[in-house]
């Protein structure tokens, strides 16, 4: 197995639209790629504006083909400019 996370910082003011987009770009990724086995979107009340991610895949490959998938690249359009850092 492979396992990637991810932390992201949002603009405070952008988390009610960035957290739909995160939550429908992890559910095509554990329904329509094989290699991905989980994708968990975490937050935390006592650190606003962070999202930490837990995704878990076959291997690299797998991974790899995660980032051509068309959602991947629809998030990544939609939510780039609401993420600080």
């Amino acid at each position: 197995m492979f396992a990637v996370t991810v932390t992201f910082k949002i603009h405070l003011d952008q988390m009610d639209d960035f957290l739909p987009l995160m939550q429908a770009n992890a559910q095509a990724s554990v329904q329509d790629e094989p290699g991905c086995h989980q994708f968990d979107i975490c937050t935390d009340p006592k650190s606003p504006g962070t999202v930490f991610l837990y995704e878990l895949y076959d291997d690299e490959a797998a991974f790899e083909a995660h980032q051509t998938m068309p959602h991947y690249a629809a998030f990544g359009e939609a939510a780039g400019d609401m993420i600080a850092e």
